[in-house]
């Protein structure tokens, strides 16, 4: 028996040695398996509205139509520079919009006064 106990010392100490399997963050598992972004803009033809992201400070956001000079993709926007409507529901999560210099929301190249102007798909 006493042989066995340096075999399995080792073998524990392998296992705490090797590199743990990176799990999906939280973002991904959010995105069903669509890229997170991280800066200013979504991936075009590929994030959809409300998909999450990584704000260009750093903050978690969602990807929103307007607020950002992203062309054709969809706008990361931190968290804290959102509007959001947990009553009404886009792609399985809250509606979501950019809050826009000197009053009311982005929606996409509109600017909206509140949420229930917003172009839900």
């Amino acid at each position: 028996m006493k042989s066995f106990a340096p075999l399995i010392l080792a073998l524990a100490a392998i296992t705490a040695a090797a590199p743990a399997q990176d799990a999906p963050s939280l973002e991904a598992r959010q995105n069903a398996g669509r890229p997170v972004p991280n800066g200013q803009c979504c991936v075009a033809n590929t994030n959809l509205k409300q998909d999450s992201c990584k704000a260009s400070n750093g903050q978690t956001g969602r990807c929103v139509p307007g607020g950002n000079n992203c062309g054709g993709a969809l706008s990361c926007v931190a968290q804290s520079s959102l509007t959001c409507n947990a009553a009404v529901i886009e792609r399985g999560k809250s509606l979501c919009r950019a809050k826009a210099p000197g009053g009311g929301l982005f929606d996409g190249a509109n600017i909206i006064q509140n949420l229930s102007q917003a172009k839900v798909n």
